[in-house]
């Protein structure tokens, strides 16, 4: 198993914060860079991934120096190294063996991570993208496939944590998807 397997968020409300804090938290904590980037509405958006402690000391910093402007902190400990593979889009998909697919919206970036991640534990699927953010305001965006009956039960602990924390959006299952539509997700 990856050491390097737990996943910090930090969201901002001020883009100058948001490159002040990376700066700060690439220099002096033990972590790497995943995405940093401004996103809808005029906030800034860092995910780092590392060991567990080094990520908890990267939210440290980050609220002491963001300040009024942290929105969010949140780390992911153990997740799956398919949920790294969907954030940074490194995903292939055969678009015509595509069984079923689950479209997840969420209200908030930590969360589609989050939900992704207890999905793809629950049950034998896989997540070919998780979109976060950038021009759908600042939601959370996760595309889900497997066979149906896999996909409803790793849906299960998705939504229980998602209706629990006020993010669920929502989500639909999807049989037999059209290969247009699953390219136009991918």
């Amino acid at each position: 198993m990856n050491p390097l397997n737990t996943i910090g968020i930090i969201e901002l409300a001020s883009i100058y914060k948001g490159y002040e804090v990376q700066d700060l938290v690439l220099k002096h904590a033990r972590v790497e860079k995943l995405l940093a980037r401004t996103i809808c509405s005029g906030k800034y958006l860092i995910i780092v991934r590392g060991e567990l402690a080094d990520v908890e000391d990267c939210l440290e910093m980050a609220k002491k120096t963001g300040s009024f402007s942290i929105i969010n902190t949140l780390y992911v400990p153990n997740v799956d190294d398919k949920i790294f593979s969907a954030i940074s889009g490194c995903i292939t998909l055969d678009c015509e063996k595509v069984d079923a697919m689950i479209l997840l919206e969420t209200f908030s970036v930590a969360a589609v991570i989050k939900a992704a991640d207890l999905a793809v534990k629950e049950a034998d699927i896989d997540v070919p993208r998780i979109h976060v953010a950038m021009a759908i305001g600042g939601k959370g965006f996760a595309v889900l496939t497997g066979n149906a009956d896999s996909l409803k039960s790793a849906i299960v602990p998705a939504v229980e944590f998602l209706s629990d924390d006020g993010s669920l959006a929502g989500y639909t299952l999807i049989t037999n998807p059209h290969p247009d539509v699953l390219r136009d997700l991918i």
